[in-house]
């Protein structure tokens, strides 16, 4: 019997995918938790048509986030912090920092999609990875000065 899988199924396949399985499993497992339905004409045409409107809705996401990347790449973030004199900061700049320098910029990006693997806790430039969904991932130069 063929079927349409509606969400995960582990060792079966992902959502979307059409499978082949026992009558049996799809109509007493399956069908009833809705992890899948008969693949049909009607169904497969209900199912071409989802994957094409999730198409056009990643392509548009895509050039979204394509478009915020070349806005955050373009303003290089600066901040200054008090410092020691072996360049050691007192106190650090985090992700929570650069997303409210964004911001005050207004581009909005969520603190969580900044990639620093610790604070930045001395003088110097970086550059730190902003994941802005779709697979884009921007690049911002930070530097800290005292």
């Amino acid at each position: 019997m063929k079927i349409i899988l509606q969400s995960d199924v582990s060792n079966l396949g992902q959502t979307g995918d059409i499978v082949r399985v026992k009558p049996g499993y799809a109509r007493n497992f399956l069908i009833p938790r809705g992890l899948a339905i008969i693949a049909d004409e009607r169904n497969l045409a209900q199912l071409n048509h989802m994957q094409h409107m999730a198409k056009i809705k990643f392509q548009k996401e895509h050039k979204a986030a394509t478009e915020l990347a070349e806005k955050v790449a373009s303003h290089p973030l600066s901040f200054t912090r008090e410092s020691g004199e072996d360049g050691r900061l007192f106190g650090s700049v985090t992700n929570r920092d650069i997303a409210e320098a964004l911001e005050a910029l207004e581009i909005t990006v969520d603190r969580r999609k900044i990639k620093i693997a610790d604070a930045i806790k001395a003088l110097g430039s970086y550059e730190v990875e902003v994941d802005l969904g779709c697979g884009v991932i921007a690049n911002v130069a930070v530097t800290v000065v005292s």
